[in-house]
């Protein structure tokens, strides 16, 4: 594998790109297949997983086809900027794959998460490993054999196992970058076992977002917003709602308005694991006081409607774990302030939505400490393939997709180039030079005065140094 990335690294990427554009195109004529290869994913319809993955995916591409060459083109520098002392060097930023990339996929986007991974690294002229979650193999295997017949090397993406030893086994293999997305117990242990080689990560982690409304806020959007988040891909997605700050004169009406959409809202199938937790987070919210918004989930389904519990206080773990289940949190708050210090004792800041009038909304957006918000909306507008998308704090680190998400493939080289003989710093130095040194620091970098007073001893410190150089 580590020949066939050294030989795809030699390629232009115009070259390299011609193969993703090949492979949106095969995409397109094949959706049916990429639907097929998700049906692992439980309760969601074929419109669903095109609209959530496949589309999304495609756009990733054609990003990359429109603006990779530009982002990895190397960056000249020009004269500007440049300090006087290297008058005559030429520099450059250059943009190099780091080699072997692994990427640990999660099961709610099988497709999507892994896919954009998959297509920046190959752009940026990484080979790659795929780690998918167990049982969502199938998209992986569609897309690393279509992009052999798209022109990509045979070698240079390969599909792993789905078992945690596969990981394992991957993490101890000779790899120079890893791009995690899951939870934040996962990205622990991975970060232990890469700290002892010092192998870079990317790491999209947990999420417990934060939802505000303002006062003046459209609560019919709100609560159709918060049954879509509930609704969504059977809420398994990391930026889905889970704390809802609405101020008390709103919070009955809001109430009301998001029971009338939750009955609409069938059960899904969550994880024996995560349904446990959800079960023991909201058992003990209501015996702190809270109450529940639908019906509480039954110990003995493999399903779960979606729920909502109002009346949520600080210092409940349902605000503080993450949580990948269709439930949600109604906190009645005073005012944003509260709201947003509330929000602040959160260990998660990945995502967050405003909801309320454009300028109060864009104001509060600025003052929030997530990687990503949306104003008025929910998870959707983070789809759009330019956004880099990462976490803060126990979320993660790094982002994926986007320019950014692209340029994390890469690690950066710098070349600078001195023309002609002349490298008067290879001389040691004489005791005149520290007036010289001394007048030009305070000519380059004082106020007015300063510079102008340095003047007169800059130009006597050039005149003797010519002449110690003639002699």
């Amino acid at each position: 594998m580590r020949i066939e990335q050294i030989a795809w690294a030699a390629v232009p990427v115009p070259e390299r790109l011609r193969a993703i554009r090949a492979l949106r195109h095969r995409m397109a004529a094949e959706a049916g297949a990429l639907v097929d290869s998700l049906a692992s994913r439980p309760g969601r319809t074929p419109a669903e997983s095109l609209a959530a993955e496949v589309i999304p995916l495609a756009e990733a591409c054609r990003f990359l086809e429109r603006e990779a060459a530009r982002l990895l083109a190397p960056r000249r520098l020009g004269a500007r900027g440049r300090p006087a002392w290297l008058f005559g060097v030429r520099a450059e930023v250059r943009r190099d794959p780091f080699g072997i990339v692994l990427v640990i996929a999660p099961s709610n986007y099988p497709l999507l998460l892994p896919g954009v991974q998959l297509v920046q690294a190959l752009a940026a002229g990484n080979a790659v490993l795929v780690k998918p979650a167990p049982g969502c193999a199938a998209p992986m295997n569609l897309l690393a054999r279509w992009l052999v017949e798209a022109g990509v090397p045979d070698g240079l993406v390969r599909v792993l196992g789905e078992s945690v030893e596969d990981a394992e086994a991957a993490l101890a293999a000779d790899v120079d970058k890893v791009v995690l997305t899951g939870s934040a117990a996962t990205g622990r242990r991975v970060m232990a076992t890469l700290a002892g080689r010092l192998v870079p990560a990317t790491m999209e982690l947990s999420g417990n977002d934060a939802v505000f409304v303002l006062p003046g806020a459209d609560l019919g959007l709100v609560a159709r917003a918060l049954a879509f988040g509930l609704r969504f891909n059977g809420s398994a997605t990391c930026i889905a709602p889970r704390r809802v700050f609405v101020p008390h004169g709103d919070a009955a009406a809001l109430e009301s308005a998001l029971m009338a959409r939750l009955s609409a809202i069938p059960p899904v199938p969550v994880p024996a694991a995560v349904r446990r937790q959800t079960i023991r987070l909201v058992t003990e919210a209501v015996a702190a006081g809270a109450r529940p918004v639908g019906p509480l989930p039954d110990p003995s389904s493999p399903a779960m409607a979606p729920l909502a519990v109002a009346d949520a206080r600080p210092g409940m773990a349902l605000l503080e774990e993450d949580v990948f289940a269709p439930v949600l949190a109604l906190v009645p708050v005073a005012d944003m302030e509260e709201a947003l210090s509330l929000s602040a004792r959160s260990p998660y800041a990945l995502g967050a939505s405003v909801f309320g009038p454009e300028a109060g909304a864009s104001a509060l957006a600025d003052r929030i400490d997530v990687g990503s918000v949306t104003v008025n909306d929910l998870i959707v507008p983070t789809g759009d393939p330019r956004l880099p998308f990462g976490g803060r704090r126990r979320s993660g680190w790094g982002v994926t997709r986007g320019a950014e998400g692209l340029l994390e493939m890469t690690q950066v080289k710098t070349v600078s180039v001195r023309n002609g003989r002349t490298h008067p710093h290879f001389a040691p130095f004489r005791p005149e030079d520290e007036e010289l040194l001394l007048a030009a620091f305070r000519a380059m970098h004082g106020d007015g005065r300063t510079r102008l007073a340095a003047v007169p001893g800059l130009l006597r410190a050039l005149r003797a140094r010519l002449q110690c150089s003639t002699r």
